[in-house]
């Protein structure tokens, strides 16, 4: 399917896809950020949940929720890469997913309890009836992509009917049909979807605007950045802002900056860059935005965890799991963020990325002989040594960028 096909309206659905002409603009709309304002919320509730579970049964819960959170964003993502969210009919549908995404966010806390049924339902609503209203806008438009979507949907209702019995099971049983259903929407993509009789997809037929999609996942990297923000300063402010919990508060500052610093200063141009200029950019989406931006969004969530931690209780010696929060998160962020680089710009793996790496590996030794404060710092000095390494190791490539620019 060509991209310059996709235009071009014959009959009543055509006119919900966006223009794919020579002169078309592929950007993010005003109703797209309204959306992902329900999205804020959610993060915010993934980080307090794993808060106050912290513990390894916590942390599994967590995890779960936040790869089912950010497949139900992404698949979104896609979906408004074809659809036009300024034509009135797409505008409500994803008021509609706003609302269901509002219902999810408030289950979150509690959904390995009583609200597992809520939670699963606002699920289900949001990635089945997402997919089926894609199939009646696409129409006869375009015969792959829809093809690509009846695909989907059978994969979708599939898992659909794995979240449901999950939600009304008892809880031993939810983590098996959960994750089983979680299982099949994430090995999906990877499979192209290959469904018996309708055969398999194709990267080629998920002919996306890759700026679009690109900005979108960096957007989202923002609002995760932005909610741990929220949450140090909500933090601070509950405490006794003593020299410690301030120096803590600095700390948190310095490291979500670096995380920033790491990501948007080439990484997210570059980024936009490849899968724009790429003749396949289905396949950058599916890879590098689709699987490794969640690696790179679950590593801000648990550094706002460990930020939390590390200003209510600065001078306390951290046990383990405290550990693997201070420490995991800034891993989790390094190792999406090395990933996402390599692959977008087909080189090795980032040094700096890697540097980085092993220097928070070391710090697990000493991690549980001193307190939550001199962690924090520490693993905050780790992303500024990559920030600052990448930046000047990239200082050639910087002003080519800016020459292409002007």
């Amino acid at each position: 399917m060509s991209r310059d096909t996709v235009a071009g309206p014959s009959d009543g659905t055509r006119g919900l896809l966006r223009d794919r002409g020579r002169d078309a603009n592929g950007r993010v709309t005003n109703i797209e950020l309204f959306f992902d304002l329900v999205f804020v919320y959610a993060v915010t509730q993934l980080s307090h949940t794993l808060l106050g579970h912290l513990s390894i049964a916590g942390a599994f819960e967590v995890l779960l929720l936040f790869l089912a959170v950010w497949w139900v964003w992404i698949f979104t993502g896609w979906i408004t890469n074809w659809l036009d969210p300024e034509r009135l009919a797409v505008r409500i549908m994803l008021l509609v997913l706003m609302l269901a995404g509002l219902l999810l966010s408030t289950a979150l806390p509690d959904a390995f309890g009583e609200y597992g049924a809520v939670f699963a339902c606002a699920y289900v609503l949001m990635q089945v009836g997402r997919t089926f209203f894609m199939l009646w806008a696409l129409g006869r438009d375009s015969p792959a992509n829809t093809r690509n979507f009846q695909r989907i949907a059978v994969w979708f209702c599939l898992a659909g009917v794995c979240w449901l019995i999950g939600g009304f099971s008892d809880l031993q049983m939810r983590w098996m049909w959960w994750v089983t259903a979680l299982a099949i929407e994430y090995i999906g993509p990877a499979a192209l979807f290959y469904v018996p009789g309708l055969g398999r997809s194709s990267t080629t037929d998920w002919d996306i605007e890759g700026g679009h999609l690109a900005e979108r996942c960096s957007l989202f990297v923002l609002i995760a950045l932005g909610e741990s923000i929220v949450v140090t300063g909500s933090t601070f402010a509950e405490t006794a802002r003593d020299p410690s919990a301030s120096a803590a508060l600095v700390t948190a500052f310095i490291g979500s900056v670096a995380m920033w610093w790491i990501y948007f200063d080439l990484g997210a141009e570059r980024g936009s860059r490849a899968i724009r200029r790429s003749s396949d950019p289905g396949r950058y989406g599916r890879l590098a935005y689709t699987y490794l931006h969640l690696l790179i969004v679950a590593g801000i969530v648990v550094c706002a965890v460990g930020d939390e931690t590390s200003i209510a209780h600065p001078a306390a010696r951290v046990d383990a799991t405290q550990a693997m929060v201070l420490i995991g998160g800034p891993m989790l962020y390094l190792l999406g963020s090395a990933l996402f680089k390599k692959t977008v710009n087909r080189v090795p793996f980032p040094l700096s990325h890697l540097v980085g790496l092993g220097l928070l590996v070391v710090l697990v030794v000493p991690s549980l002989v001193i307190g939550c404060l001199w962690l924090s710092v520490l693993t905050s000095m780790v992303l500024v040594v990559v920030a600052a390494w990448e930046t000047w190791a990239l200082r050639g490539l910087r002003a080519t960028i800016e020459e292409d620019k002007a």
